[in-house]
């Protein structure tokens, strides 16, 4: 029986990007760079683009239908709970670049020998990551039990996120290019 051919999808998320050199060793080619694109602020994805451009290196974004992002080589998902991170684990390949906010989706990144950053410069490293991930539950757990005081009929705010600025972008350009910078964990 024959076997169906496979699409495109399929060969691309099992295809290696190691090619023989003249030596006729292996060799991984520049990493790719993916964007986690459902809150990465536009000013670090022309960040991204920018150095992409510089370094010739290739930029996957990733996001719900609910965003309209008109980039070669973005990847739209449905909106359902965790797709845009799905879709990044299921194609990207190990030293792969990946810039989120999701402290769950770097910490998946990092145990496949990928390098993730947030677009506000923070490097997940393994020395770091189940720090971040028990603030991050420690902090669910604190928005959970706010209750509303006396008399009040909704529990107190969160402070709101500050409004991006030059200097975040900076800093995050410096981010970029030292996790670019710095070799593949092995």
């Amino acid at each position: 029986m024959e076997r169906p051919e496979t699409s495109g999808a399929v060969r691309e998320r099992f295809a290696t990007r190691a090619a023989p050199d003249y030596n006729g060793t292996m060799t991984t080619s520049e990493p790719t760079l993916w964007i986690d694109a459902d809150a990465c602020p536009r000013s670090a994805l022309q960040v991204t683009l920018t150095v992409a451009r510089e370094r010739n290196l290739e930029v996957k974004t990733v996001s719900t239908w609910r965003h309209e992002i008109d980039l070669p080589g973005h990847i739209t998902v449905d909106a359902a709970p965790q797709a845009t991170d799905l879709a990044i684990l299921a194609r990207m390949a190990a030293g792969d670049v990946v810039i989120t906010q999701d402290y769950g989706l770097a910490a998946l990144v990092l145990a496949r020998s990928g390098r993730a950053l947030t677009a506000g410069g923070l490097i997940f490293t393994n020395d770091n990551i189940d720090t971040l991930l028990a603030s991050r539950a420690d902090m669910a757990r604190l928005r959970r039990s706010r209750r509303p005081r006396q008399g009040e009929d909704h529990a107190p705010r969160m402070k709101a996120i500050p409004a991006r600025t030059p200097e975040d972008d900076r800093h995050f350009l410096e981010a970029l290019k030292r996790v670019l910078d710095t070799a593949a964990p092995a």
